[in-house]
């Protein structure tokens, strides 16, 4: 600052009582703005430029008495009061009179600056705009009339600055925006309300802050300089253009401003028509002003502020080019609680009264036997299980169901979510894939007669690209009694049905008018007719999206009403499936309300392949934590061993049968001697519960020995040797036989910084072996060969061999739990305790023994099995049946016929490289461990070893909306597990890498790993 400036700033912060320690100068479109450190606290000190008239002044300190009088919690900056009791006071500078506003200062960040902008953040400035809005609506000033150049009243003078404007297809574009804004927009404004409004909530007008756990709130609009009486929609307007910039989907951001402020201020019909418009001609005008600065600045010297949004705004101007107008209109109708295009109920009125006397196709599916054929995501039907497939391969899928349920027709649902669309074949980047189908598809032989169900005319033709399109396509043109048009669409047809028609030609009601396409002509798609209700064609001629994404259905249904009307299906032929909030209603009536959900907004799943999940919306989540489903979600050899043999027989183990022998000579032949001897049961639970029972029947003793925060099931004997548990939130802690060493965490546990941390730990077993003194009898030591709920943490070498060595000597016996860890998951071994270079006497198994099947083991000694038959009969229903040891045989099977223990290797040396790669740049990780598919991540507070279980937090649920599913384990719940299918491969590391940087490059965890 110069002298010349100082001297300004301390005669005007004088005028207030103030005197300032410090000063920063503010970057600003029109006043020269300062932050200033006084006695009184911080404060933003404004001086107008020399040629700013006192009424303006008035103006905007007037509306801000006003509001806050109205509304006095809303988030603004409210005006300090100089000498003469008024919000604003006159300084001279150089000479020129000036004058100065005194705000309190409101620490946050900048809106532009934040990342990602929740749907709460934004309809809470919808909210704002709407309470400050309606303050002011009977509110005047003498100076509310004044002329203000980004008034968007005033778009006219702004389109004439175009030239000036040096990009010429960007001039054009500009150009267009304001024709647009003279054609559509200026003659309705006669019917919209006007008021005096802020006009200018822009991305560096609003303040946001962060709570601890994450989530955003808006902590001020600022800038009252832009106030004006215009017409009321160009507040939202505003606000909309800027809300939408580094939007992946910027129409649904406006769309979450718009619905709040409807709510506390509705909108007219006719103000949200001018909507969309109003906030392109404010993008317009931004580039517009930006332009014709820097004409006046070439060598780009002085105050850059007035160029601050200019990337962006060209960015999003090319980002809507692919959004037709009409379509934003739309989603803000729909925003608003209105039917999103007004003229889909009119269409769907005149269906229900036009059904129609002759069928679409030859084969009329109201009379020929029909299969409704399941794409969603809830399928169990071959061709949804094709997620990856390709056409062929799918249309073979689609005809063995046809041809097994013995009908002549197929029916493909409207309105289904189809899990198939959700694959890399038809997604783009990282946006939401549209998976929704917006017509009914009929399968048929190619060749098949299509026939219009009502009269038209030929509207437009198109060969479509392949294989992901319609193909060969017609659209046919109705039109309502008010001769109101409307559309429908055939798509893949055969190319002789193009020849043979041309736009303008009338078809009749049951006129053939061509014919259905085989594969060859449609990408090998199987032959089929998909036929669609349009209201509104978006401009488009021989082609029209017939998916859509789950997050705009309710628009797309708007303009693609149901076809059955026209087609007569029976009901029941096209339903979907539950939807969530009906589920979850449901599931807190009748389930137990401690079974918790995971995430904060829960996940309704309904399917899985491989190392995905899939929702109800068909959307497709790359699952990292999910070990159960050890060889793959839904493994189709594990799958056909289940349904193959519970076809023959399920029964218990009273009868013989091979599969429990075949199972159990398999199984012990991947453990060392003398771990032969096998008993069979439905869970990890009942495995862990078993071996207590066997430790304590060879042992005599009771006692056990178990490490902190250690998990082994849920059964009444295992929560008291499970400190996870025991230890936790309703627990009642561990009882006297129970005695709990260290888990051995060698990054922040209690003998992490020792000089030797594997003896410091193994040393505890000792000393807790010494206190039993001979009063007790020990009967076992039980631990994971991993520790999974402890925090995902391998054991230091030489760890096992030497507590299994104290645990024998004491005559106990040790017992390793691979519930969660074993079958190569760690892929050096296929059993962790191998790592340890160590035999164990009991070995219990779990969750991925039969790939979610309901199965679990314990492999022990002849001698302590000898032991354990002491006359009691050991007899379990369903443990050992003959589907359970079918699942366990292709589980073992597809291990080794797949090589996934060498790819779990492979894989999980590569991640493991890459995660501390990134550790080196996001100080917020303190450590990467594990081996294999086996991998902590542990958050904590930058600089220290504390943990961070709230960023832990944040992390995983915004990874789970963007696709990617991890939890939080250890004691403080800071460290993100990964336990995933062992099917996860190259491809899934990349991803899970990709999205894990851009999380941890988001605002709140950046703010951390700033320190």
């Amino acid at each position: 600052m110069t002298r010349a400036s100082e001297n300004t700033v301390e005669t005007a912060l004088s005028a207030f009582g103030l005197s300032a320690r410090s000063v920063a100068p503010l970057g600003s479109y029109h006043d020269a703005c300062y932050t200033v450190e006084t006695s009184a606290g911080r404060f933003v000190l404004k001086i107008s430029p020399p040629e700013q008239d006192e009424a303006i002044i008035a103006l905007e300190t007037s509306v801000v008495d006003r509001i806050l009088a109205a509304e006095p919690d809303l988030p603004l900056p409210a005006y300090r009061r100089s000498a003469s009791d008024l919000p604003y006071a006159a300084v001279e500078v150089n000479g020129s009179p000036r004058y100065a506003r005194v705000l309190d200062f409101v620490d946050g960040l900048h809106y532009a600056d934040l990342r990602p902008r929740t749907r709460q953040l934004r309809e809470s400035l919808g909210h704002l705009l709407a309470r400050l809005d309606r303050a002011l609506l009977d509110f005047s000033h003498p100076a509310q009339d004044r002329y203000f150049e980004w008034d968007l009243a005033h778009a006219g003078d702004a389109a004439k600055l175009t030239g000036t404007i040096a990009d010429d297809e960007r001039r054009r574009g500009i150009e267009a925006i304001f024709r647009t804004h003279a054609e559509k927009v200026v003659p309705q404004l006669g019917r919209v309300r006007k008021s005096v409004v802020h006009s200018d909530a822009n991305d560096y007008n609003l303040l946001v802050n962060i709570d601890p756990s994450g989530k955003t709130r808006i902590a001020a609009l600022l800038d009252f300089g832009d106030v004006v009486q215009t017409h009321l929609i160009n507040e939202l307007a505003i606000a909309c253009a800027y809300v939408m910039m580094d939007e992946g989907d910027p129409i649904a951001a406006a769309s979450d401003v718009v619905r709040s402020y409807n709510r506390d201020l509705p909108l007219t019909e006719a103000e949200i028509e001018i909507l969309y418009p109003l906030a392109l001609t404010r993008l317009a005008m931004s580039a517009t002003f930006s332009a014709r600065w820097r004409s006046l600045n070439p060598e780009g010297a002085g105050d850059e502020y007035h160029t601050i949004s200019e990337k962006a705004v060209w960015a999003l101007l090319d980002a809507l080019e692919d959004v037709h107008p009409r379509f934003a209109t739309y989603a803000f109708r729909h925003a608003c609680g209105l039917a999103p295009c007004a003229l889909s109920l009119a269409v769907a009125s005149f269906l229900k009264s036009h059904a129609p006397a002759t069928p679409l196709t030859a084969l009329d599916p109201r009379t020929t036997p029909t299969h409704t054929i399941d794409l969603s995501a809830g399928s169990s039907d071959p061709a949804a299980r094709e997620i990856e497939a390709d056409p062929i391969t799918w249309s073979r899928a689609v005809r063995e169901q046809i041809d097994a349920s013995g009908a002549e027709v197929g029916i493909g649902r409207y309105d289904e979510a189809r899990a198939c669309y959700s694959s890399s074949q038809f997604q783009k980047g990282d946006s939401e894939p549209r998976t929704v189908h917006l017509g009914i598809d009929l399968f048929a032989p190619a060749g098949a007669a299509v026939q219009a169900p009502l009269d038209g005319t030929v509207h437009s033709l198109g060969d479509n690209r392949l294989p992901l399109d319609y193909g060969p396509t017609v659209i046919l043109e109705h039109a309502l009694p008010d001769g109101q048009p409307f559309f429908s669409l055939y798509g893949h047809l055969s190319r002789t049905t193009l020849r043979d028609l041309e736009p303008g030609r009338r078809i009749a009601a049951g006129e053939p008018f061509g014919t259905l396409g085989d594969p060859k002509e449609n990408g090998g798609w199987p032959p089929h007719l998909h036929f669609q209700i349009i209201t509104d064609l978006l401009d488009h001629e021989g082609d029209f999206s017939g998916v859509c994404r789950a997050g705009e259905r309710a628009i797309w249904n708007s303009l693609c009403p149901d076809p059955n009307t026209l087609i007569g299906l029976p009901a029941g032929r096209t339903d979907s499936c539950m939807d969530s909030a009906t589920v979850l209603k449901k599931r807190s009536r009748f389930i137990g309300p401690n079974l918790s959900l995971a995430y904060r907004a829960p996940l309704h799943i309904v399917r899985g392949r491989g190392a995905y999940l899939f929702d109800v919306n068909g959307h497709r989540f790359l699952d990292c934590v999910n070990n159960v489903a050890h060889v793959g979600h839904s493994h189709p050899r594990v799958v056909e061993a289940i349904a193959s043999q519970a076809a023959v027989l399920n029964t218990n183990t009273r009868y013989l049968h091979e599969n429990i022998v075949r199972y159990a000579e398999r199984l012990s032949a991947t453990l060392p001697d003398p771990l032969r001897v096998c008993f069979f049961v439905n869970s990890g639970s009942e495995a862990n519960d078993l071996a207590l029972r066997m430790a304590r029947a060879h042992t005599g003793g009771v006692d056990c020995l178990v490490l902190g925060s250690a998990y082994h099931g849920h059964l009444t004997n295992l929560i008291d040797v499970s400190p996870y548990k025991s230890r936790g939130p309703g627990g009642a802690g561990a009882p006297s036989y129970v005695h709990e060493l260290s888990a051995p965490d060698t990054f922040r546990g209690p003998h992490a910084d020792a000089d030797d941390p594997p003896a410091a730990y193994a040393s505890e077993a000792a000393a807790a072996l010494r206190d039993l003194d001979g009063r007790r009898r020990l009967a076992a030591f039980i631990a994971e060969s991993a520790l999974s709920c402890a925090g995902q943490i391998l054991l230091p070498d030489g760890y096992l061999k030497s507590v299994y060595q104290s645990v024998r000597d004491a005559g106990g016996v040790c017992i390793a739990d691979e519930v969660q860890v074993g079958f190569g998951r760690i892929g050096s071994h296929f059993w962790v305790f191998e790592s340890q270079g160590v035999v164990p006497d009991i070995v219990t198994m779990g969750k991925p023994i039969g790939n979610g099947h309901p199965i679990g083991a314990v492999v022990t000694t002849p001698e302590i099995a000898a032991s354990f038959a002491n006359g009691m009969e050991y007899f379990n229903t369903y443990g050992g049946n003959p589907v359970s040891c079918a699942a366990g045989v292709a589980v073992l099977d597809v291990i080794r016929d797949e090589g996934l223990q060498e790819q779990a290797s492979q894989v999980g040396a590569h991640l493991l490289s890459d995660l501390r790669s990134l550790a080196d740049s996001h100080s917020v990780i303190g450590d990467v461990r594990g081996r294999g598919l086996f991998i902590g991540i542990e958050l904590v507070i930058p600089g220290t070893r504390r943990p961070a279980s709230r960023i832990a937090d944040y992390v995983i649920n915004r990874l789970r909306e963007t696709g990617v599913l991890m939890s939080t384990d250890g004691p403080d719940h800071n460290v993100l597990k990964f336990k995933p299918p062992m099917v996860f491969g190259d491809i899934e590391s990349r991803t899970l890498l990709r999205r894990l940087e851009a999380v941890l490059k988001e605002t709140f965890v950046a703010s951390f790993s700033a320190g």
